[in-house]
């Protein structure tokens, strides 16, 4: 362990409650711990490791990040009550905002003030991002926006939303889009809440946008540049969602090895693709700090969510009777299903892998 995980460590030691892990299915849902935590991340330089202070972070390279983050997952820190916000968000806005977006924007998104939803899928246009439909037409200062997108996280409670619309319907569907950071609370927008199927504190919403005026100087990145903004923040994305992953799949390893009867068969292949998992995170890195193309990044979704629905699924089997009474169980199976979904479905990867990484033609 390097001298900044162990740093890290040991502040997380101090700022956890003494009683945190025995008390750990209530403190996963304690809102109030959470926001502290953001805030204290911040603060300590923990939140982005790799930005400056002035950003929440500390300056560090990827390796030494990448061991912070895998800590803080391990040790069940407090999840980030906005993940959408610090992790998709917050990497657009310092790499493509203007310096008076950065001003504004990052240090209340980062410290938690302000909460920020996606405005990504449409009920169209889910996995097939570019095939999105609402528009946004430039009248004087203002892009007028109207359509209607779905699965949008926490909108309810977010100020502020990432917005990708079409600016020019004319140019081929990757290049016609721009984003746009939208006030949720202007006229002509519209937030219902999803009803959802299992607890979950991170409520699905519909956003309707009815002639919202968003102001020109609200244009995150170039106009018609919306791709290049929405695939650098969806990188930084999976670089999270693969360590979140692989340490869920730990915690239901463990709890399978616990049960007096898994399948031995299915458990040696989970604890192999686990490992796997690890290792192409590790080359991915690797890569990126070679500054090498690396294919590893995009079977990194793909393995990690279908494993760790897997996983869950042998940890139901081996429980028996008591899965369908256990509540904690019942929660940790239905949060995986949405593994293969967010951050991209399986589909999709697939799609990707095949094309892009073993040259098939398209389907």
């Amino acid at each position: 362990m390097s001298d900044v995980v162990a740093e890290f460590g040991a502040w997380l030691t101090d700022f956890l409650p003494d009683d945190y892990y025995t008390g750990y299915r209530e403190y996963r849902w304690d809102l109030g711990l959470r926001r502290d935590y953001q805030r204290a991340c911040f603060e300590a330089g923990w939140l982005q490791p790799t930005w400056p202070r002035e950003h929440g972070g500390r300056s560090l390279g990827l390796r030494d990040a990448m061991e912070i983050r895998l800590e803080a997952a391990m040790r069940s820190a407090p999840k980030l009550p906005n993940i959408a916000g610090p992790n998709v968000a917050a990497p657009a806005i310092r790499q493509f905002g203007t310096p008076e977006q950065i001003e504004r924007l990052l240090v209340p998104l980062l410290r938690g003030d302000e909460w920020w939803a996606l405005g990504m899928s449409e009920p169209e246009a889910g996995s097939d991002f570019a095939g999105l439909r609402t528009r946004a037409e430039r009248d004087g200062d203002v892009f007028r926006v109207n359509g209607h997108k779905i699965w949008t996280t926490q909108a309810h409670l977010s100020r502020w939303c990432t917005l990708y619309a079409r600016t020019d319907p004319q140019a081929p569907k990757h290049r016609g889009i721009s984003c746009l950071i939208l006030d949720l609370q202007s006229p002509g927008v519209r937030i219902e809440p999803i009803r959802m199927a299992s607890v979950s504190d991170e409520t699905f919403c519909e956003v309707f946008l009815d002639d919202v005026e968003v102001p020109v100087a609200n244009l995150l990145g170039p106009c018609n540049g919306g791709w290049d903004v929405a695939l650098a923040s969806l990188h930084h994305e999976r670089q999270m969602i693969w360590i979140m992953n692989w340490v869920e799949i730990q915690r239901g390893l463990q709890f399978t090895l616990a049960q007096k009867a898994p399948d031995l068969v299915e458990l040696g292949s989970l604890l192999a693709d686990a490992e796997a998992l690890r290792a192409t995170g590790y080359r991915a890195l690797h890569n990126e700090l070679e500054n090498r193309p690396s294919p590893e990044a995009d079977i990194l979704k793909l393995l990690g969510s279908v494993t760790l629905q897997r996983v869950w699924e042998l940890s139901a089997a081996a429980a028996g009777p008591a899965s369908s009474t256990d509540p904690d169980l019942l929660f940790e199976r239905q949060d995986a299903l949405a593994a293969t979904i967010y951050g991209g479905t399986s589909e999709i990867q697939r799609n990707i892998i095949a094309e892009r990484l073993l040259g098939l033609p398209k389907g």
